[in-house]
């Protein structure tokens, strides 16, 4: 494995640690939906991103909105890992007076550009982002998580009509296709059809993905970064639970409930791979 791949590998597990070690503390939360973007998160905040934990709130920063907030303990970990707030404070994740509850917050967890969870409204504030970054004209750069489930949303395909039209290249999306939302199988629930075909009748650049790839999803980042054309959307193809065995295999797994033994298991066995790929460096 090349270095950059395995640092990003390492950096990638090391979230996956720290975002489970969260879960065992709650003892419930959305742990599916976590774990299936962790990958892209790794790669955002392992070099991609213009950011500078020193300086959260630095002007000419990148940007990351993370539209399906209910993933906000991945990022949670991915920040504290950075330096953003203490490691500690992951403990609290969702609990009395914490900085850290289940839905990304801007105005309690540093770090956080966008206040997110209710679903479909992160497309149109990233869109903002984009809009305005374009204009200042700093170089700068707005990332965007969504979830397949939240396509179903009539706003995602408001935003998805602006940003071509307003010729936003510095707005690169990733939907994260686990093919599952909060009753059951999107394509059960309201059929998503071809993505890739929707998405480039409105006008989108669009690359597919194994979103548990951290090359694969550098690479498309990279090309999209290079093509000096967009917007970009990476559709990231993701299993979701990945990385926690037992919460993989549920069939309905978008919050769950579970025994502290089960989770500690899983965070052991994250340890066990992070013990290996330190082995490789």
């Amino acid at each position: 494995m090349p270095n950059d791949a395995l640092r990003l590998k390492q950096f990638a597990e090391t979230i996956r640690l720290e975002t489970l070690k969260e879960f065992a503390e709650l003892g419930f939360g959305h742990v599916g939906g976590a774990m299936s973007i962790l990958e892209t998160i790794a790669v955002l905040y392992g070099g991609v991103m213009k950011i500078d934990p020193k300086n959260p709130q630095w002007k000419d920063r990148d940007r990351f909105v993370m539209s399906k907030g209910h993933a906000g303990p991945a990022l949670y970990a991915t920040l504290a890992i950075l330096g953003y707030f203490p490691m500690e404070q992951l403990k609290t994740l969702n609990k009395g007076g914490t900085n850290l509850p289940s839905h990304c917050d801007m105005r309690k967890t540093t770090g956080v550009d966008m206040t997110t969870g209710s679903l479909g409204q992160g497309i149109s504030t990233a869109i903002g982002l984009a809009l305005g970054q374009k204009m200042d004209g700093n170089g700068a750069y707005t990332f965007l998580a969504v979830g397949d489930g939240e396509l179903n949303e009539g706003q995602i395909w408001e935003g998805a009509q602006f940003a071509p039209f307003h010729k936003l290249t510095n707005l690169i999306m990733f939907v994260d296709v686990n093919g599952k939302q909060l009753d059951g199988e999107t394509s059960k629930i309201l059929d998503p059809l071809d993505l890739a075909a929707k998405f480039l009748a409105f006008g989108w650049l669009v690359k597919e993905v194994d979103g548990h790839d951290v090359s694969a999803v550098h690479e498309a980042v990279t090309a999209a970064k290079n093509s000096g054309e967009g917007p970009h959307v990476i559709l990231l193809k993701t299993v979701k639970g990945h990385g926690c065995d037992f919460v993989a295999e549920m069939a309905g797994n978008h919050h769950v409930a579970f025994d502290r033994a089960a989770m500690d298991a899983e965070v052991a066995k994250t340890q066990k791979v992070l013990d290996g790929l330190a082995g490789v460096m």
